[in-house]
């Protein structure tokens, strides 16, 4: 396929799965049973994902307590009254706070790739959250004898090992979800906490080789949790000509669902540089009605007014289940989506001549 098609990440997990965990979490599983539920979704995820003819796949996630929290979920050195993420429904997820330091992963995204390669026919790709995301784990009063500064320190190592060890073990692309960055800017509309997050991925990135880069992606959206969103009602132009001083070399951007596609595009235009391959959103996750490929095609046509056709790629919105315990949206419904996009991208480069 000459445009390039691949995944956000996350799909939904199969019912045994999430009420294993809940059995898990209320000490009625052992883990040793656990794993095995774990291990049997991983199985059957990738099958399916390989059935839909898409070339890049993923484990979605489905081992993942979610895409925010892997690296410190089991952590001893955390308290849950952390930041509080409302989303527009009126529900809320919260994140931990860091109550001690150093600062270290207890789980590294490559021990997801690893299993996954392992099964895969396909490349894989990994999706790791931000340096910007885990960030907000340390506390506005501080810690006791761990400063910001040391924090951040830990934080950027630990960021870039999460990194490096899935390119090193033949990751097809690594991408970092920022789904905080349109966040950042409802949170502060003078821009200055997203500049902060720019700065704090860039430090992160800087670490790595320009060939290293040409294999990272950053994902942004509006979040999608419940079928619901944290910040869609943030205007993309606050976002998007920021977003692309990231030192990447590839740029998900949700579209599908945007209310106003030209406008976004034209400053995608105006700020993708000609080293950027661009994903444009195709797919919406949180809508329950499947897209037809022709549907796919005609939105990759629009975006193809804009965005050179080399450069120009297809992926989804979102994740389809970015935190573990989210039911919201259908097994299969995710995977019939991941069809039509695929089906529909095949079609726009058929029509496009590439």
């Amino acid at each position: 396929m000459a445009i390039p098609t691949e995944p956000v990440g996350s799909i939904p997990r199969p019912r045994a799965l999430v009420e294993g965990r809940q059995a898990f979490n209320a000490g009625r599983l052992s883990q040793q049973e656990l794993d095995s539920l774990y291990n049997a979704a991983i199985r059957d995820t990738i099958q399916r994902f390989e059935a839909t003819g898409s070339p890049v796949i993923t484990d979605g996630e489905q081992s993942k307590p979610s895409f925010a929290t892997y690296p410190i979920h089991g952590l001893e050195d955390l308290a849950p009254d952390g930041v509080m993420i409302p989303f527009a429904d009126g529900h809320v997820r919260q994140l931990p706070r860091l109550t001690a330091g150093p600062f270290q992963y207890k789980t590294y995204a490559v021990e997801y790739l690893e299993l996954a390669k392992r099964q895969a026919h396909v490349p894989v790709k990994q999706a790791v959250i931000s340096a910007s995301a885990l960030s907000l784990l340390y506390p506005p009063g501080g810690i006791p004898g761990y400063s910001r500064e040391a924090f951040v320190e830990d934080l950027l190592r630990e960021n870039e090992a999460d990194i490096r060890r899935c390119l090193q073990k033949g990751a097809h692309n690594v991408q970092i979800d920022f789904t905080e960055g349109r966040l950042a800017v409802k949170l502060d509309p003078t821009g200055q906490l997203l500049k902060s997050f720019i700065d704090l991925n860039n430090r992160v990135l800087d670490r790595f080789s320009e060939a290293d880069r040409k294999s990272i992606g950053v994902h942004t959206c509006p979040g999608g949790d419940q079928d619901s969103t944290h910040s869609a009602d943030v205007d993309y132009a606050e976002l998007l000509p920021t977003l692309f001083q990231l030192k990447v070399g590839n740029f998900y951007i949700q579209l599908a669902s945007e209310k106003d596609r030209a406008s976004a595009l034209r400053i995608i235009k105006e700020h993708a540089k000609a080293n950027h391959q661009v994903f444009v959103g195709v797919i919406d996750p949180i809508n329950p009605r499947v897209e037809t490929p022709a549907e796919v095609r005609d939105r990759i046509l629009e975006a193809a007014k804009y965005i050179p056709l080399a450069q120009l790629g297809t992926t989804d919105d979102c994740g389809f289940s970015p935190f573990g315990d989210d039911t919201s949206t259908a097994r299969e419904t995710a995977f019939e989506k991941i069809r039509a996009r695929v089906a529909g991208t095949a079609l726009a480069a058929k029509v496009l001549g590439v």
